[in-house]
């Protein structure tokens, strides 16, 4: 069993603030749960100094604010594992994203120990340590927390701060340790921003095959959803599924008659909605419609650059042991294809910036040739 403290007071989490401040490395985890919410609901905060592993109590303590501020302390580098959702958390409840930032789960990736490592398969890899993972879909807001519990979280901080000198050795014998906090830099970006009310309508599913007039219906109906979904803190899809705003768009119903022989929203939908629905459709604004969704897969010519792309990058990934899913997945290859058929504009795409630009250099330029 592993040692650990558990804090739930205001007073002794500003001591052990002011304590990981003196730290290099501060190692980081989140539990939380998500159900039926927008937002994830904090459960505890793991913390890993190497000196005292603190499992934070966000439930019970009233003020995080130190603990927030500690996480954009510069001179201390945040160690965490696969933190995409963790960096959400950290958004929403403390208007914060932890730098400069280390993911262990990228590092094993660009150190040559395969993509999407799992935490667990990180351990046993690199200390020979299994690691009990019973406790992975459990309440987190629950309390009290049971033993089981606590000591699970405390072993996903613990030993990720053993491993990181071996990982850290091998990435810096591999000169790849710069390219590890790019990665960091770059997924904390973006995250502090408010959602996108105006374009929420871009992110739903088959936007792409609306008429103008449609999309104009479209609009409106996912700026609504989406500020429903935030005022409620309901997952999206428990307002009403993409499917359902698409059928609305194409369809149009004119009265709630028409809307109820719609087969693509659920009975509850239309019971809840349905006149809401109604309203909202005839504020769309048909004397400016939005710009139709161009989808380049669809343009003559796509499918063979696309190929002569991904080619040309899978052979530089194996030449230099990068996963092709951080160089060549089809998201990167679809960005690339976007900015050249757009004239190559400055604002250029991921595989052309940081590591990876200098990696790819020219070698590009002659399967342009194909658009």
């Amino acid at each position: 069993m592993l040692a650990f403290e558990y804090v739930s007071d205001d007073a002794r989490l500003t001591e052990l603030v002011a304590q990981y401040r003196q730290a290099p490395l501060l190692v980081l985890d989140t539990e939380f749960v998500r159900t039926r919410t927008y937002y994830a609901k904090l459960g505890l905060i793991q913390a890993y100094d190497g000196k005292t592993l603190a499992l934070i109590d966000p439930v019970a303590i009233d003020d995080l604010s130190g603990f927030w501020a500690l996480l954009t302390d510069t001179s201390i580098i945040k160690l965490v594992h696969s933190c995409s959702e963790d960096l959400e958390v950290f958004a929403r409840n403390g208007g914060c994203q932890p730098a400069p930032l280390f993911d262990s789960q990228i590092a094993a990736a660009l150190a040559g120990d395969g993509h999407g490592l799992g935490y667990a398969k990180l351990v046993e890899s690199y200390l020979g340590v299994e690691i009990d993972k019973g406790e992975s879909r459990t309440d987190w807001m629950k309390r009290p927390l049971t033993e089981a519990q606590l000591n699970y979280a405390a072993n996903d901080v613990y030993y990720l701060y053993k491993l990181y000198p071996q990982l850290l050795d091998k990435l810096q014998g591999q000169s790849r340790l710069d390219w590890v906090m790019e990665e960091g830099e770059r997924l904390t970006q973006g995250r502090l921003s408010a959602p996108d009310i105006e374009n929420a309508y871009l992110k739903v599913k088959n936007g792409f095959q609306l008429t103008r007039k449609q999309l104009a219906y479209l609009k409106v109906l996912a700026s609504w959803r989406l500020t429903r979904a935030l005022k409620k803190d309901l997952a999206l899809g428990f307002v009403i599924k993409d499917h359902g705003l698409i059928a609305l768009a194409k369809k149009q119903p004119k009265d709630i008659q028409q809307l109820l022989k719609l087969p693509d929203l659920t009975e509850q939908e239309k019971r809840i909605h349905g006149k809401e629905l109604l309203r909202v459709m005839a504020t769309a604004d048909l004397e400016n419609l939005p710009e139709a969704i161009d989808v380049i897969a669809l343009k003559p010519g796509y499918k063979a650059a696309f190929k002569a792309i991904k080619n040309a990058l899978v052979a530089l990934c194996e030449e230099s042991s990068v996963p092709t899913e951080l160089l060549a997945s089809k998201r990167h290859i679809h960005e690339y294809l976007n900015w050249c058929l757009q004239g190559k504009p400055e604002n250029k795409p991921l595989v052309m910036t940081g590591w990876r630009g200098d990696l790819v250099g020219n070698r590009l330029d002659e399967v342009n040739a194909v658009l």
